[in-house]
């Protein structure tokens, strides 16, 4: 089932997220780019009020990637006792940063990379963040105003992402301004989770977190759920249906 994350950047958005289902607590201050990092009390903050309820995440910010700083910039992160640390497929090196976090991994730390669909990501990524032990891989936008996720890539190739992903046992996600709207489009190709900041509030990015729309997109991803479920078993009746027939004839054949 794929599960919601709410991204929050306050103790009462995340109070507010839990108590309106969120199965992920994301910490991010949207005011500070496309993955922008929370001020260390904050964070210190959210986590004592989520107190274990719900599983953590949290940005290390919008970084060009380096080996070194954003090797630190991880380490920083989750030395406050966040869950999963998000880092940004941005401008620099990635290959040799992504090398370099395989000592992060190794030293428990769960990574998550993070691939902007308004940037051309290259899927090969995946491949490397396998290799150096990282925990999942997420597909977001950078620029917030460019529109959803969904305007940038094709559902043909969210779901080659999501392939991708599984093929190297990897969490994948969703995000990028997504709506409500798009929930029974996205939850088809069967994410780990998808992500949300704009639909949870009533004014964008920056406008506070609604319990009342995070139970709203709650909703929806459950009735999603349901739907594929539903599918799922009419298509192994059909499936039946031919054997089952068979045998109804045999035994019609052959009374006893």
């Amino acid at each position: 089932m794929t599960r919601l994350l709410a991204s929050v950047r306050s103790a009462e958005e995340a109070r507010e997220a839990i108590a309106g289902g969120a199965d992920i607590v994301d910490l991010k201050e949207p005011a500070a780019g496309a993955l922008g990092r929370l001020a260390e009390g904050t964070i210190a903050e959210i986590l004592r009020t989520v107190a274990g309820a719900r599983p953590t995440s949290a940005t290390i910010g919008d970084m060009p990637l380096a080996p070194a700083p954003v090797l630190a910039a991880v380490r920083r992160m989750a030395a406050s006792g966040v869950g999963i640390v998000k880092l940004g497929i941005f401008a620099g090196d990635a290959v040799a940063t992504i090398a370099a976090l395989a000592a992060a991994a190794r030293e428990g730390i769960r990574l998550v990379a993070v691939l902007f669909a308004d940037r051309a990501p290259e899927f090969e990524i995946v491949g490397r963040c396998a290799e150096a032990g990282f925990h999942g891989v997420m597909l977001d936008t950078a620029d917030k105003r460019g529109g959803p996720l969904t305007r940038h890539l094709s559902d043909e190739a969210l779901g080659r992402f999501i392939t991708e992903g599984r093929r190297h046992d990897l969490l994948t996600g969703l995000a990028g301004s997504l709506t409500a709207a798009e929930i029974p489009r996205l939850a088809a190709l069967s994410p780990d989770y998808l992500g949300f900041r704009s639909a949870l509030t009533s004014g964008g990015r920056s406008a506070p977190l609604s319990r009342a729309a995070v139970a709203g997109l709650r909703a929806l991803l459950d009735a999603a759920a349901r739907s594929k479920a539903t599918a799922a078993a009419g298509a192994q009746s059909a499936a039946l249906s031919p054997v089952a027939a068979s045998a109804a004839s045999t035994i019609a054949s052959n009374p006893r």
